[in-house]
């Protein structure tokens, strides 16, 4: 898994250390013994650590030192902390199975499920995907629990799905809930509706999380100009001042959150490689890559003056979507997305896919260049109104680590 390989001999030390980059890197220690637990962590010089953990050192000191005890070093250059953060994710893995999700500190995102397979639907917030292809549907990673509960409050206020959690046996005799006295539910629980008219309301619920919202604003502009053409001028105020009310929820919602089955982008990153960034393709919270893309085109490219959209094309098309990946394993590529995405002052981009699956080339071509030129991107934070306070310490911890 990891590019290179050195044996370490203590007496040869000054020459190994020379021979390894001072560049950014995940690595690996192996001893001597066959039995013994490998050393893997992540590095912004790999020389410098190296010469830490295994360079002469006092014996009064009280700092760790391997230097008797590696036989073998291990380690793959990385061009940035996106880049090391996902390799040394696959690494221990590899190495560690029963207990890499507690070294790495996972922590899974924050998710909005619909329950379709219930019989009255209803929307939870969950950290627990379910398999894409099944009943329910899934919608984000969200920056924290806080901020899906807050998003899917506001928003099921424009709706009148229930938010109770039971399953429900209706009955005419059951006295309800304060959100049917408020006319804030259908009220399936006393059979307040049809099975017809609850089906039609949940399904304008999937259209507003499936289109961030926008399928409600049409239905408000469109009532709106209605009332309006009709004369009915009070209608086309109520209609005007839901609008209104909804703009605020809407930017509450980052970018990253879409249809988890649906979610499809590209993350791009410095490379260790000169002249050269990094692609990571995403599709249904699977993330690929490391892909080195060279900025420059080649003597044949350039010969049949391929543009760079076609190039990236080219270079994107081998990248299938990660079919054989469990259902775990896609949870926590989705939380690897999500502690990137939401870092204060994150580095790299990201591009997501229209409903086609087809990414925004011209802006991918313009990201490319900012950021192998090391330029800030030119779009905002990835959202407004949410709070980050619970995440940004998490992305502390891990920085100091």
């Amino acid at each position: 898994m990891l590019a290179h390989r050195l044996e370490f001999a203590p007496e040869q030390d000054s020459e190994i250390f020379a021979s390894v980059p001072a560049a950014a890197a995940v690595f690996l220690l192996r001893g001597a013994d066959a039995g013994s637990e490998p050393y893997v962590s992540k590095t912004a010089n790999l020389r410098r650590r190296l010469v830490r953990l295994l360079g002469r050192t006092d014996e009064r000191t009280r700092r760790l030192n391997l230097r008797e005890r590696v036989s073998s070093i291990e380690y793959t250059l990385t061009g940035s902390d996106f880049e090391s953060g996902f390799l040394l994710y696959k690494v221990q893995r590899a190495t560690f199975p029963q207990t890499y999700s507690a070294r790495l500190r996972l922590r899974l995102a924050p998710l909005v499920k619909l329950h379709l397979e219930n019989e009255y639907p209803r929307a939870s917030i969950t950290t627990r995907l379910g398999r894409l292809s099944g009943g329910s549907l899934y919608y984000g990673p969200f920056a924290s629990r806080a901020a899906a509960e807050k998003f899917v409050n506001d928003s099921l206020d424009f709706f009148k799905m229930r938010r109770c959690v039971d399953d429900l046996h209706p009955d005419p005799a059951f006295p309800g809930c304060i959100y049917s006295e408020m006319k804030m539910c259908l009220a399936p629980c006393f059979k307040g509706c049809t099975d017809e008219q609850y089906a039609s309301e949940v399904a304008r619920v999937q259209a507003y999380f499936e289109t961030r919202g926008q399928s409600l604003a049409r239905e408000l502009a469109a009532e709106r100009d209605q009332a309006s053409a009709s004369l009915e001028f009070e209608n086309a105020a109520a209609a005007h001042a839901h609008l209104e009310k909804l703009t605020p929820v809407l930017s509450q919602l980052p970018e990253v959150v879409h249809r988890l089955d649906r979610l499809s982008g590209l993350i791009i990153q410095r490379s260790a490689a000169q002249n050269a960034v990094a692609l990571f393709p995403v599709q249904a919270c699977a993330i690929a890559g490391p892909l080195p893309f060279a900025v420059q085109p080649t003597a044949e490219q350039a010969a049949k003056s391929q543009s760079m959209e076609s190039r990236v094309q080219e270079a994107l098309a081998p990248f299938a979507p990660h079919c054989d990946l469990s259902t775990v394993e896609r949870m926590e590529h989705l939380a690897i997305l999500r502690r990137w995405y939401y870092r204060s002052g994150r580095a790299g981009e990201i591009f997501f896919a229209d409903e086609k699956g087809v990414l925004p080339m011209r802006r991918v071509v313009r990201g490319i260049g900012r950021v192998f030129h090391g330029e800030r991107p030119d779009a905002g934070p990835p959202a407004a109104g949410v709070a980050y306070e619970s995440l940004q310490r998490e992305n502390h911890h891990e920085e100091k680590r």
